[in-house]
């Protein structure tokens, strides 16, 4: 069993550990048994800070997500122009994937978009993303079509992190960015 912690320090080493147990076994496959035995704790300690696996797994994709999203505002928070926060913002997401397939496929596997619930908070990890690219795209167009633009910036780059994911092998995540965003950068400039 762990050692005692605070209250937050557990909920958040049951999280990093629900991670690694449903990154592995998926949704469905994995229980709460395999979370708590993972984590080293009881199930009505689990059960303290989590009331079911959906809210465990809820939670778990809130705090992916929210780490996503926290990585690209503050890469882009210094840039000076539109081309370096999108290198910058291409670099922050390749950055995190490279870091942590298992977060990724959490958040963009398919046993995350077939749940209706779990899709609602992609869609608005998702959405929250092409709010902070929206700003980026420096042209005169209305603002639906700017949204639309920075939506599909955001699928861009997951896109391209699904296949090198699915192919498994180290990447270097600074060199992808700059060929995303070299790519991205060319196609905003012909707007």
């Amino acid at each position: 069993m762990s050692p005692r912690l605070p209250a937050n320090a557990r909920r958040e080493q049951i999280l990093e550990v629900a991670l690694d147990v449903f990154a592995a076994a998926g949704f469905h496959g994995a229980s709460m048994n395999d979370v708590a035995e993972a984590a080293g704790v009881t199930k009505p300690v689990l059960y303290q800070h989590f009331d079911s696996k959906r809210e465990l797994y809820q939670a778990l994709l809130e705090e992916v997500g929210n780490q996503l999203l926290e990585a690209i505002a503050k890469a882009t928070a210094e840039a000076t122009d539109g081309k370096s926060q999108t290198e910058l913002g291409f670099r922050a997401y390749f950055r995190w994937v490279s870091d942590d397939h298992d977060a990724f496929k959490l958040l963009f596997g398919p046993g995350t978009s077939s749940d209706d619930e779990f899709a609602r908070v992609i869609a608005r990890i998702t959405s929250e993303a092409a709010n902070a690219t929206a700003p980026l795209i420096a042209v005169d167009i209305d603002e639906s079509h700017r949204r639309t633009l920075a939506h599909a910036l955001v699928g861009l780059a997951e896109g391209a992190s699904r296949r090198l994911v699915e192919l498994g092998d180290e990447f270097d995540p600074d060199a992808i960015a700059k060929e995303v965003s070299a790519l991205a950068w060319a196609g905003l400039r012909a707007l």
